[in-house]
């Protein structure tokens, strides 16, 4: 390997090293809303923490009002990496599903076990989370809640946006297939058109050849 590829490929090769060392990035995404009876759905809460570099511990609290209740229950606590079911209505049903092995949570999501019609209500996911600054020792706590409406069907419902996102992919599946029909017969007609060219031209050359050897002969004959 030459001087210069090996220059080239330093920088390649410091940069695969610190994706390496770097965590996976942290994205807020909505949760579902529409759960099926007897089936497993995931409670998504996401709260991102903004600066990476400080410390923090966070805690996440779940509450539920059901659709003919005014006030919210409590629901599910976890903190210090471990989690506990408050709600007599979920025991056995729910599970964490959310950041593991660390104190500074940032994904709070939880998991039900076998929805039935009456988990159908309102859900409240409150992360409090701790900064801890180092210079100068000081902590801050930030609180943000984040409100689901889920709604419970017997059976799987497809909505209009996935309806137009298939009738999308076909259209463009076709329009592609299409696309590549028309450059296919351009192509072909264009080598073909080259090919008769080249025909012409050998053709050409040819008869000149023909031409300039017939002349040589007659001047040989003459000059006998």
């Amino acid at each position: 390997m030459s001087a210069i590829q090996q220059v080239l490929l330093l920088p390649l090769a410091l940069l695969a090293l610190q994706a390496s060392l770097c965590h996976g990035a942290c994205v807020e995404v909505d949760s579902d809303t529409e759960a099926v009876v007897d089936q497993g759905f995931k409670l998504g809460c996401i709260s991102c923490k903004m600066r990476g570099e400080v410390q923090a511990t966070a805690t996440v609290n779940w509450f539920f009002k059901a659709e003919d209740e005014m006030d919210y229950a409590p629901l599910y606590f976890y903190g210090g990496q471990s989690g506990s079911v408050l709600d007599p209505r979920f025991f056995d049903r729910l599970d964490w599903n959310g950041s593991k092995r660390t104190d500074d949570l940032q994904d709070g999501s939880i998991y039900i076990k076998n929805v039935t019609f009456s988990d159908k209500g309102t859900y409240q996911c409150t992360f409090t989370r701790t900064l801890i600054y180092i210079r100068p020792n000081y902590e801050f706590e930030i609180n943000r809640t984040k409100i689901i409406e889920l709604n419970v069907v017997p059976k799987v419902t497809r909505g209009m946006a996935s309806i137009l996102s298939e009738v999308m992919m076909y259209v463009s599946i076709i329009g592609l297939q299409f696309w590549l029909v028309v450059e296919m017969i351009y192509c072909y007609r264009k080598i073909a058109a080259a090919g008769e060219e080249a025909l012409r031209e050998s053709a050409a050359e040819y008869l000149a050849i023909a031409s300039e050897s017939k002349d040589n002969c007659a001047g040989v004959q003459v000059a006998e």
